[in-house]
């Protein structure tokens, strides 16, 4: 009785050890978004200029110290969020190959910004 007990003690273990490393919450599954901020005020981004990393996802809080509504948009970036006066929003971005992304806010389109992803 006593090998019989050792073979399924073996096979519980190995099964442990298959489903710890299908777990998605591990550090090299998962990758963790940056945080990036900028603010509107009077219309301007700022700053116009932006930096995240590659291959990352991207959190993009935007601030909006205007008296107005405005409309985080990108269309290289396949982004839209309006953020009501005196409040913030989150814009969530995929991972992103290095390379310049402009946004602009779509109530006031001469308000443009770009997103540089090194």
């Amino acid at each position: 009785m006593r090998p019989a007990f050792t073979v399924v003690k073996l096979v519980v273990a190995v099964l442990v050890l298959m489903l710890s490393m299908l777990s998605p919450s591990g550090p090299s599954r998962a990758q963790q978004a940056a945080t990036v901020e900028i603010s509107v005020k009077d219309h301007h981004f700022q700053p116009a200029e932006i930096h995240a990393p590659a291959n990352r996802p991207v959190v993009l809080r935007v601030k909006n110290l205007d008296a107005t509504a405005m409309e985080f948009e990108s269309k290289s970036l396949g982004v839209e969020k309006v953020v009501a006066p005196g409040t913030q929003g989150a814009v969530n971005i995929r991972p992103l190959a290095p390379g310049q992304y402009e946004f602009f806010d779509d109530f006031h389109q001469e308000t443009r910004g770009t997103l540089v992803v090194q």
